[in-house]
């Protein structure tokens, strides 16, 4: 009779599996909560203790470290000197494991106290696991749920091929990667958290980033394609997104995602997390083409998209409000073909109205995120090199503008701060080398991702066609040469906004002072590649 082993911590689905085991003619063993488990079914199973003649004991800790568990997983019976060291020490093959691990993520997640976050940490799953899985030629492994329809079918006509077993073992390899990544990675932050807190901070930034990393993500879905139609995509997520974090938004209408369209969302996701007023930011490329604050979200949108309304044609639209009938009928009647709406809700008058006409029926894609304007915790970019990965800190640092210096003859006025402060949010999210004109808190000209800074500024001017007089530029690295000032000076700003540390510093300050300007220093670059 074949033998099952079943120990899990999600017990969905486990009690119709156990049952089709047993009427395909498996023995069950089991342990703790999954043995009650499938006892309270009605189902026989063994307890491990019967099997190993050694009871559970240490809180649980120890129970399936055996060699009765672990030769009954690794012994190859199509071997001689297998088969007779398994008789000697009556050591009986087991043909399947099922195991589902401890819940460590979500106990890291929660920021449990460290002891009880330790205690989730699986030891005999993940032991289990990793033994059936290198015996894939004779031991089938299950870890998941939506696994058991398939290998039921499988065994109900005939057995699990070798190439099953296979595929099998593939997934449980890649659970406990990604197992022991998660508890790697909480280490790690326990370990930085606690050099941190030393006094004399000598190992912080040594502790950052760790010596090795191995990151886990899951498959979401397969993408039609990637950033063209003959590249592969797929779109994963870290274990446990945070509600502000585009992997917790929920598509309510449209058209299924595309790769450029999922960048350009996390795109206006962060642009538009910058402002606490109301606020709309449209976005092509990733880079902002309009941008806009109000304290009325319709004007705030108008005003967005007629920052440059050809741009505007197939962008991503992001609000930092729920999309209110009002703020509805005013996209419908504005904008021409867009590609996704972003917003924290959207009221039921409003979901009707949007999927209703004819231009946003069937395509527009509606995509709600509650935790959009959530606080968020420092985190990580990862960036893929030609045999690397580059790690930095995001960029999330928020506009401070207490910290800026006036560095020219002429303070800001109150209207030219208000500019300053908006251009320097919105810069921050432009490629560089990136220039911004901004004219009572809205976008009317943005030059990015220029070889010359001096290129920007003349872009953003073209883009501004005038209406940039008497707002405010923003950079987000500083003027290396005095033109990028003449620049913004001829399209008519007033103010200007840059990090500053230029070894030209004084000959930008004095092109500012010869045209009467006002520019402040933040001592804080954004360069964005």
């Amino acid at each position: 009779m074949p033998r099952a082993l079943l120990s899990v911590t999600d017990k969905t689905g486990l009690a119709d599996f156990a049952a089709g085991l047993v009427e395909v003619g498996y023995e069950l063993i089991s342990t703790g909560g999954t043995l009650r488990h499938l006892r309270d079914a009605g189902l026989p199973a063994l307890g491990i203790e019967e099997v190993t003649g050694f009871p559970e004991m240490l809180d649980g800790r120890v129970k399936t470290l055996h060699p009765k568990v672990h030769g009954g997983l690794l012994g190859r019976t199509d071997l001689p000197e297998h088969a007779a060291a398994m008789a000697e020490h009556d050591i009986q093959p087991i043909d399947l494991v099922c195991v589902n691990l401890y819940r460590f993520e979500e106990a890291a997640a929660k920021g449990l106290p460290e002891a009880e976050t330790v205690e989730q940490i699986d030891i005999g799953g993940p032991s289990m696991l990793r033994s059936a899985a290198k015996n894939y030629e004779r031991v089938a492994v299950v870890t998941d749920a939506e696994q058991y329809d398939d290998v039921l079918a499988k065994l109900k006509a005939g057995g699990l091929s070798v190439d099953d077993r296979r595929i099998l073992a593939a997934s449980a390899f890649a659970t406990t990667a990604a197992y022991d990544a998660a508890i790697a990675g909480w280490f790690v932050e326990q370990t930085a958290d606690a050099d941190a807190d030393e006094e004399a901070g000598e190992t912080a930034d040594d502790a950052a980033f760790p010596a090795r990393l191995s990151p886990s993500f899951e498959k979401r879905t397969d993408l039609p394609y990637g950033e063209n139609p003959h590249q592969r995509a797929a779109f994963f997520v870290e274990p446990h997104p945070g509600p502000e974090t585009l992997a917790a938004a929920e598509q309510l209408h449209g058209k299924g995602l595309s790769y450029n369209n999922l960048l350009d969302l996390d795109a206006a996701r962060a642009l538009i997390r910058e402002f606490d007023a109301p606020a709309c930011a449209v976005l092509k490329h990733t880079n902002p083409c309009g941008c806009a604050e109000h304290e009325d979200p319709v004007t705030a949108f108008q005003r967005a998209y007629a920052g440059d309304p050809v741009s505007a044609f197939g962008s991503i639209i992001a609000v930092n409000r729920p999309v209110t009938a009002a703020l509805a009928e005013a996209i419908c009647e504005t904008a021409g073909f867009v590609e996704a709406l972003l917003a924290p809700g959207f009221d039921d008058d409003a979901l009707d109205l949007l999927t209703s006409r004819p231009v946003w029926k069937k395509n527009v894609r509606l995509m709600s995120l509650p935790g959009l304007l959530d606080a968020a915790p420092v985190t990580t970019d990862l960036r893929r090199v030609s045999g690397g990965l580059l790690v930095q800190d995001r960029d999330e640092a928020a506009v401070d503008p207490a910290e800026w210096e006036c560095k020219t003859d002429r303070q800001p006025t109150a209207a030219e701060r208000a500019d300053l402060i908006f251009a320097q949010r919105v810069v921050k999210h432009l490629k560089s080398n990136a220039i911004c004109y901004v004219k009572d808190r809205q976008l009317v000209g943005a030059g990015a991702g220029q070889m010359s800074r001096l290129d920007s500024a003349k872009i953003a001017a073209e883009k501004a066609d005038g209406r940039a007089a008497g707002g405010a530029c923003g950079s987000d690295a500083f003027f290396p040469f005095r033109d990028g000032v003449d620049a913004a000076a001829a399209a008519g700003v007033t103010a200007i906004v840059q990090p500053g540390g230029s070894k030209r510093d004084d000959e930008a300050i004095a092109a500012a002072n010869e045209h009467g300007l006002a520019m402040l220093f933040t001592g804080r670059r954004h360069f964005r590649h």
